[in-house]
């Protein structure tokens, strides 16, 4: 294989280790006494759904919603699959919501509830809080996802806008509770996984506050008055750790970033090029990110430290982008055109960032690849790669080279996978 098709067979054996109609089965559950209802959230919801259904007795009861991101769905028989807005949240969203709450609610002792719960869950299941309009959460979640903070924080936010986030589903619910989970955040906590549902919350409306004031978020007047009416003990809490309601409570990570990163290194290593996890939880502005690793490779290129060529360097989390500019781009193409221009045609280096869910920030692509002479023939086309970094417009320069890497909706999510090849 020649280097770009490593690397984009690398990622695609990280994210079938993530697939649920594979991982899931291992993990379900005997019948109980009741009936079963399937509730869930996120891009991995519908293949979720489906393995559910496919390993699931057929003389056994089974009902239920799931909510995915428009495009990511899939055909089921007994769980009924509705697809929304993400990663802002839609009406769409808020009507299935409202019937995934109203179904929870409906169990009793003898039964279970069955969470299958995914990253981009927070802006699916988007039931607003009392007080709280559709508008105004959409507004307020746009103005999150600009400001560059990591998702906890913008989590912490979300849970406490929301009637059903933040472990208020489990506590609304009189059955047994068992979620699944494909963990889509650095450390696989399922509180910050779709802000945790079915966990419990140990946020408060202080530090929701806290993060609009330290991220000078822009939000509705009624989302800064709901947030301060909490903080003064006039509305409820969310359920926090040591809550009663979690004693029939259980929360599994059924999938997350580091078996998908052991997947590609054994592929790399399958084709004989040694491969190094340089860690599941990476966090940063994705720039910036990209200059350490630029250091990195130097530092192993010219002195075969603290690894030798032929290499592949290998790592997951989730990055951030504070965005400054108004191009087109997610934060696995910032990361790799920051990373092409500290490297400034290092030879032998090529590189894929790509989002395990097959979607990049909101655009078509998964991510994009790089090569040696990627600089060189962008300059060729006249572009200028420091001025489009600046500008959030990685997606524009990887697409005029024909770089982008577009695998459609993977209906998984383990999230970011970075590869860089030196050979």
């Amino acid at each position: 294989m020649n280097p770009r098709q490593l690397l984009v067979e690398s990622f695609r054996a990280a994210v079938a280790a993530a697939d649920p109609l594979q991982v899931l089965v291992p993990h379900l559950p005997g019948p109980p006494r009741g009936k079963t209802v399937v509730i869930g959230a996120g891009k991995a919801a519908a293949s979720m759904a489906r393995a559910v259904e496919e390993h699931w007795p057929a003389n056994k009861p089974l009902e239920g919603l799931v909510i995915t991101r428009y495009q990511h769905g899939l055909l089921t028989n007994r769980i009924k699959v509705v697809e929304a807005g993400h990663p802002v949240p839609d009406q769409a969203g808020q009507h299935a919501a409202r019937e995934v709450l109203r179904l929870a609610t409906s169990l009793g002792p003898n039964d279970l509830l069955l969470a299958l719960i995914s990253g981009g869950g927070s802006a699916l299941l988007s039931l607003p809080a009392d007080g709280v309009s559709m508008d105004d959460l959409r507004a307020a979640t746009a103005a999150l996802l600009r400001c560059g903070a990591p998702i906890q924080d913008v989590n912490a936010v979300r849970k406490h806008l929301s009637a059903i986030l933040g472990g208020r589903l489990a506590a609304a619910c009189r059955s047994r509770v068992l979620a699944l989970i494909v963990s889509d955040v650095t450390g696989d906590d399922p509180t910050h996984i779709a802000s945790g549902p079915c966990a419990p919350d140990s946020s408060r409306y202080a530090d929701a506050i806290d993060v609009i004031d330290r991220y000078r978020v822009a939000v509705p007047a009624p989302v800064r008055a709901h947030l301060e009416r909490g903080a003064r003990g006039e509305i409820s809490e969310t359920p926090k750790p040591g809550d009663n309601v979690f004693a029939r409570v259980e929360n599994r990570v059924i999938a997350a970033a580091q078996a998908s990163l052991q997947a590609a290194c054994g592929f790399f290593q399958h084709h004989r090029v040694p491969a190094v996890i340089l860690g599941d939880s990476v966090t940063g502005e994705a720039a910036e990110v990209a200059k350490v690793y630029a250091a990195l490779v130097r530092q192993v290129v010219r002195h075969h430290e603290p690894f030798a060529p032929p290499l592949a360097l290998v790592s997951g989390g989730e990055c951030t982008v504070t965005v400054r500019g108004n191009g087109r781009g997610g934060r696995a193409v910032e990361f790799l055109l920051s990373l092409a221009i500290d490297l400034a045609g290092e030879p032998n280096v090529h590189a894929l960032a790509c989002d395990t869910d097959g979607i990049d920030g909101t655009e078509d692509n998964a991510g994009a690849l790089f090569a040696p002479n990627s600089l060189a023939r962008a300059a060729a086309f006249g572009l200028n790669a420091e001025k489009m970094l600046a500008n959030n417009d990685a997606y524009t320069f990887f697409a005029a080279l024909s770089d982008l890497v577009i695998t459609g909706p993977t209906r998984t999510n383990v999230n970011d996978y970075r590869a860089i090849l030196i050979i």
